[in-house]
């Protein structure tokens, strides 16, 4: 049994468990390729199964597209990221949770001394104004 060199749409959306939906979006995003066959029809490379993999990983830690998107432009497009290619990525996207846990470690420790108060002081509120950086925005709302 020959193993197909590429994927049709509904292949790789079974194989990957991602929607077909969410694959034409990705495409139109740039994050993953096809090539057209002589009746139009997309086919993946077999590839595309590791970069949708990686974009998935990539979605849980709460990364936006853009950022998966650079992150997999730098890689190359022809073949599966490798390992090297992954722990790369990772490592960025390591620090980049690392902060976001600590904001939200801080934020989770600060709201419990704000609920019911009402204050919400844009000078004093460590949820709303930490620092009152505001301040450096000028006069006028900031908030929507």
């Amino acid at each position: 049994m020959m193993i197909p060199k590429e994927l049709g749409v509904g292949e790789l959306a079974e194989r990957s468990g991602v929607a077909v939906s969410a694959l034409h979006f990705y495409e139109a995003k740039g994050l993953i390729h096809s090539v057209r066959t002589a009746g139009n029809q997309r086919r993946y490379a077999r590839s595309v199964l590791r970069r949708l993999a990686v974009i998935k990983v990539a979605q849980r830690v709460g990364l936006p597209l853009a950022d998966i998107a650079s992150a997999l432009d730098a890689l190359p497009s022809g073949r599966t990221p490798t390992v090297a290619d992954w722990r790369r990525l990772s490592a960025t996207w390591k620090r980049e949770l690392e902060e976001r846990i600590a904001t939200l470690t801080q934020l989770r420790d600060q709201l419990d001394g704000c609920i019911g108060c009402g204050c919400l002081s844009l000078k004093a509120c460590p949820l709303r104004n930490s620092g009152d950086a505001l301040a450096q925005r000028g006069a006028g709302p900031h908030f929507r």
